[in-house]
């Protein structure tokens, strides 16, 4: 990590009368892996969103590299930035051309030898080079993950922004999907930002933590400002945190029944796919 990449100051933003964003801050190190955690419904898909220029928000500023992301024109802005939303429509294309598309930023004319060349390298970086002639709507939903991430990296961006990348893997196939992305991603040089629910999973992979409640960041820093109180402070869930292998480790106390039901309605579940973010 050599310097500042991304400056987020003070993001509001509302759908409505209803205030999503409070004043977000914070920033990521070049090279970096940094985690947004928190329960559902707080905004960390929208603050994603923001930060891409997918959605304006009311007032705050998002820089990259020194650009105002709000200055550029999409396709430079791609030149800065890929993001891998959680679902993507799928279409009657081959897995080698899905990938190439993500050179569009790049491409005059006609496609390069470069072209081709970056294309073969993100497929065979993620191990789905074997895909490459195959249809995505005939390949599975892990395997349609790695195409998405494989066409962010060809962009070859500074920033790849994932919104749950392990969204509805199995446990294996979390850490197997995560140990080839940030292999990829780290031997570009490319700094990653994504949203997490599973805090352990991300505690593997990250460099830097942003816990987000209600609109708000309510710490970010490394793995050390992962506590007992600030799990239950931003879930709500009391919690043991040890250390195991250097690295900290939580571990939910089970609820009481009559309190689940009371838990779920506030979102504050630490392992969900509910992907509702609004």
């Amino acid at each position: 990590m050599s310097g500042k990449l991304l400056t987020v100051e003070n993001i509001r933003c509302s759908y409505g009368e209803k205030e999503v964003l409070k004043g977000v801050t914070f920033d990521a190190e070049e090279n970096s892996v940094v985690s947004i955690l928190g329960p559902n419904g707080v905004g960390k898909t929208t603050l994603l969103k923001c930060i891409c220029n997918i959605i304006k928000p009311s007032s705050g500023n998002v820089t990259i590299s020194g650009y105002n992301v709000k200055e550029l024109r999409m396709r430079e802005l791609a030149k800065h930035i890929a993001y891998v939303p959680q679902y993507v429509e799928r279409s009657n294309i081959r897995v080698f051309d899905s990938v190439l598309i993500g050179r569009r930023p790049y491409i005059e004319w006609s496609t390069t030898k470069n072209d081709l060349e970056l294309t073969w390298s993100a497929l065979e970086s993620l191990k789905i080079g074997d895909l490459a002639s195959r249809f995505v709507d005939e390949i599975s939903g892990g395997e349609y993950q790695k195409v998405q991430i494989a066409r962010a990296i060809v962009q070859e961006p500074e920033l790849l922004i994932l919104d749950e990348p392990t969204n509805n893997l199995d446990i294996s196939n979390q850490h197997i999907t995560m140990h080839t992305i940030i292999n990829a991603v780290r031997s570009r040089g490319m700094c990653t930002l994504m949203t997490m629910h599973d805090i352990n999973l991300a505690v593997h992979y990250s460099d830097k933590f942003i816990f987000v409640k209600d609109g708000a960041v309510i710490s970010q820093g490394g793995p050390e400002i992962i506590t007992e109180e600030l799990i239950e402070e931003v879930y709500g869930v009391r919690s043991d945190v040890i250390i195991h292998k250097g690295k900290p480790f939580v571990i939910p106390h089970p609820l009481p029944v009559d309190m689940m039901h009371i838990h779920h309605q506030h979102g504050g579940e630490m392992h969900s796919h509910d992907v509702s973010d609004e």
